[in-house]
């Protein structure tokens, strides 16, 4: 089964999150994946979230309708990237998504201590609100 194409939202203020999704695009060989920075005009109502809660992790909307958040969306992101399942089928193996999900939000929360590139929204101001 092949994973759904769709779109990688991320922070595009954030240098770490905009170097991970450098590597996502390299990682990227089907161009199943399409990514957008979370500061897009109505990137919130697109994924269904509050405008509070939107900056607290990065978001994937499949083409299918399908919308996860955080370490789902990365492994969603992934899959499409590299045309398998594998990556979303081992993230719900059980005990593995709650050890995925803690290791996301310890990174989120410490992102700015990591090493990045230019932020998008600094090399691409017109892609962001």
């Amino acid at each position: 089964m092949s994973p759904t194409p769709g779109v990688l939202y991320f922070d595009g203020d954030c240098g770490m999150c905009t170097r991970a999704r450098d590597l996502l695009q390299r990682l990227n060989r089907t161009g199943r994946v399409r990514t957008e920075p979370l500061q897009s005009p109505g990137t919130a109502d697109r994924v269904g979230a509050t405008e509070d809660s939107l900056m607290e992790s990065v978001w994937w909307l499949g083409d299918d309708g399908t919308v996860y958040s955080a370490a789902e969306a990365a492994n969603a992101a992934v899959a499409a990237a590299i045309g398998t399942s594998i990556p979303l089928r081992v993230y719900r193996i059980p005990g593995v998504h709650q050890v995925q999900e803690a290791a996301y939000r310890w990174v989120a929360t410490h992102r700015q201590y990591f090493p990045g590139v230019t932020p998008h929204c600094q090399e691409a101001p017109g892609d962001c609100r």
